[in-house]
């Protein structure tokens, strides 16, 4: 036997309990052709030595916000914590971009004026255009006075994607909105931004996809799943594969929002049949799964709580849904053959999403769906078996632990009693659930050796502040959250997620043995994705053992043209 490829002197995870480590890896067109030894190898019409590099299955983000992706018209405010700061980016970006009609910034954090959510009045005197700066997680928008002027928000008005805010005593908008995320992509909520908002055209949608998933690629994700598609923006991905733009496999969640009715649900039974039916022999977009919200966000109070929250006594959020009718939506989209993928960050939305699911499989008889709940963030311990017993996904993200992001808000929200119920990665891989780990881009970083780091040490990036200590997971668990449990999460798990023969060529060859820094994790933010194999073909090099091929066709190796051996420079 002569393979195409064969990656030979790594330290190979593979993931497989038969065969946990190996050494080499050959691969024959798209597949895994083998997995053993250096010296029990096939011959290759190209060898490449990884020279003790780190070989695992291809990454599995299981919630990447591909169409978040940095926006290079807006201010990117990532690290900037004062006001002073986000004034000084905003009003530079201004008088760089007279031609811009609006100033768009991205990623505000929540606290950054302490002791009250930011309002219009804090962006006077930067610009007389209207300004609209969305937060890290994209659940608040944050507008100055001339944009609630041109919206009509100043005078009374409301808008599709959001909810003001205005004050209490004089009725007057504050400047800030909440509910967006969960509202912009209704069909309505998209219009209104697609109209209003130059930041939502479909031409600077497309390009933040595109630049997204070219960071995936370089980032070791071999497939990405977009949590959250409106109907009116499955267009963009299906352009992308037609102009061969996917390096990485997409699979897209479509939302489905509140209010939907029967009319809606079968729009997305049509929607995912035809686009499933489309030509796409290298299986690199799928539509399917369905993403609903049982609740928002702890950050600014509006996550549904069993309890009061510890600074706003009486206020415990609110559900998404009215009353449980969660249940009768899950339970209704279970019954037409669905897949969920349910934001729940509060401890009462995270039992009302479970409460949901359970009752959808008790009255459809439904067997190994694989519904999902998303973030996870707050678990209550009576909660925490349910995962495993109702067969539900913890999709989760090490990354939103990390206390640089929640110091301050989430934390005081929440209180500490309450500290022992967050983000519990280890008592749920404990349990037997199946914990699929991801990024959540953009509201935290891509790389998921982040999300490593950061599921090690729960601590900040620059290593201080750790906190929760009892729920660290450690790196060979962590990348089988990454790998193994991503591919269960999506019913990929027959051709993805494990170092095995037969299995897609999804692999990633990293910069050097992730497992040395298991004792000081602050090492593996100095590594990166050295090698990305999708499908056999190499979508990514970082240049020291091989240079990428665009595609199998044109590749001289793939189609038998000679033999070629590549070493480490």
């Amino acid at each position: 036997m002569t393979v195409d490829t064969l990656i030979t002197g790594a330290r190979v995870r593979t993931f497989d309990p038969e065969q946990p480590w190996a050494e080499a890896v050959g691969i024959d067109g798209d597949r895994i052709a083998f997995v053993g030894s250096a010296e029990g190898a096939p011959a290759a019409r190209r060898t490449i030595n990884a020279e003790g590099r780190l070989l695992t299955p291809g990454v599995i983000d299981s919630h990447n916000h591909l169409l978040l992706g940095f926006d290079e018209d807006a201010v990117s405010l990532e690290g900037a914590t004062t006001l002073a700061e986000v004034r000084r980016r905003i009003a530079e970006f201004a008088d760089r971009r007279p031609e811009l009609s609006w100033i768009c910034a991205e990623n505000a954090v929540y606290s950054v004026v302490e002791g009250r959510r930011p309002r219009a009045s804090d962006l006077d005197g930067l610009t007389d255009r209207p300004v609209f700066v969305t937060t890290y997680d994209q659940h608040s928008v944050w507008l100055n006075r001339a944009a609630l002027s041109v919206l009509g928000i100043a005078t009374g008005g409301d808008v599709a994607w959001g909810r003001p805010e205005r004050d209490e005593r004089s009725g007057e908008a504050t400047g800030w909105v909440t509910d967006f995320y969960t509202s912009a992509m209704t069909t309505a909520g998209l219009a209104e931004l697609q109209r209003d908002i130059p930041m939502y055209s479909p031409e600077r949608r497309y390009r933040k996809l595109l630049s997204s998933i070219r960071m995936a690629t370089a980032s070791g994700i071999t497939t990405a799943v977009e949590p959250q598609v409106p109907l009116a923006e499955i267009g963009l991905f299906q352009r992308a594969l037609a102009a061969g733009e996917l390096s990485s496999r997409v699979i897209t969640a479509l939302f489905h929002p509140v209010g939907a009715d029967g009319a809606f649900r079968q729009a997305l039974r049509q929607a995912v049949s035809d686009a499933n039916a489309q030509a796409d022999p290298d299986g690199l977009l799928r539509l399917g799964p369905l993403k609903l919200y049982a609740d928002d966000v702890i950050e600014p109070h509006t996550a549904l709580m069993l309890d009061d929250y510890a600074n706003r006594p009486g206020v415990r959020g609110r559900a998404s849904y009215p009353g449980r009718e969660l249940v009768e939506v899950i339970s209704e989209l279970d019954r037409l053959g669905f897949q969920t993928h349910t934001h729940a960050t509060g401890d009462a939305g995270i039992r009302l999403a479970l409460d949901a699911i359970e009752e959808a499989g008790r009255r459809n008889d439904t067997q190994d769906r694989r519904h999902g709940i998303v973030h996870v963030e707050c678990l209550h311990p009576d909660d925490l078996p349910r995962f495993r017993q109702l067969g539900v996904t913890a999709a989760m993200q090490p990354r939103h632990c990390s206390p640089d992001l929640v110091a301050g808000t989430w934390m005081e929200n929440v209180g500490e009693e309450r500290w022992g119920r967050a983000w519990r990665f280890r008592s749920l891989l404990d349990s037997g659930a199946t914990v699929a780990f991801s990024s959540d881009w953009q509201v935290g970083e891509m790389d998921p050796l982040i999300g490593l780091y950061s599921a090690a040490t729960r601590a900040g990036l620059d290593g201080t502040d750790a906190w929760t200590s009892a729920e660290r997971v450690g790196i060979d668990r962590s990348l089988e959250a990454y790998t193994v449990h991503g591919a269960r999460a999506w019913h990929a798990e027959g051709d993805r997620g494990r170092v095995r023969r037969g299995m897609l060529a999804d692999l990633v060859v990293w910069s050097g043995d992730l497992y040395r820094h298991e004792a000081e994790p602050s090492g593996l933010l100095d590594e990166h994705a050295e090698i990305t194999v999708v499908g056999g073909r190499f979508a990514h090099s970082a240049g020291a053992l091989v240079e990428p091929t665009a595609d199998r066709a044109d590749d001289p190796v793939a189609a038998g043209h000679g033999a070629e051996h590549v070493h480490v420079h």
